[in-house]
């Protein structure tokens, strides 16, 4: 697929508390507080309790191939859930989880430790002392609604941060918290 002359793509590192979208609604901020570039929207979803990686175009078409799942962009999150996902838990991330619409598709999943590139979050994630947490990084093709809190709860791991690091080959690297930059059109 090759984009008309002047299409845009860029990487944003969306913050906790911001929604996916200009405008802002009730308690949650809008993307207009970070990004002032007309004729720019979102392609795909992040939700506000959510942070990391949205991708932004100008261009139609380039927006419906990132956001259709039938092109199935993987997508890579970095997820804290609240304590130690043991095996047979990881084993049905890698299977499937039946969700209340359905089965997931099997996820690549594995133990990380905290990513050490990852800024503070603002607020903090609640720690209780009793409780352990861990990282997994856990890869995906699908997008549904809240998706990954839904698939770490199924088993038993509610996810407490959940950070997505990637969209196919584009990443975070070199993107602090509400910054954003131009990347190479696919």
């Amino acid at each position: 697929m090759t984009a008309p002359a002047g299409s845009r793509l860029l990487c944003f590192n969306k913050p906790y508390g911001v929604l996916s979208q200009f405008t802002p609604e009730g308690r949650w901020r809008g993307l207009k507080d970070f990004i002032t570039i007309p004729g720019i929207y979102v392609a795909g979803r992040l939700d506000a309790d959510s942070e990391g990686l949205l991708l932004l175009t100008n261009d139609g078409k380039l927006q419906a191939r990132i956001s259709d799942p039938r092109y199935k962009m993987e997508k890579t999150y970095w997820v804290q859930v609240e304590g130690e996902p043991d095996e047979p838990a990881l084993a049905a991330l890698r299977q499937g989880v039946m969700l209340n619409d359905g089965i997931t598709l099997p996820a690549r999943v594995q133990r990380i430790p905290p990513p050490e590139s990852l800024w503070e979050r603002d607020p903090p994630v609640r720690f209780r002392q009793s409780i352990p947490t861990s990282w997994l990084e856990l890869i995906i093709r699908e997008g549904r609604n809240r998706q990954v809190r839904r698939m770490t709860a199924a088993v038993g791991y509610p996810t407490l941060r959940l950070v997505r690091a990637a969209i196919g080959a584009y990443t975070l690297q070199g993107l602090a918290p509400g910054t954003l930059h131009d990347v190479p059109l696919p």
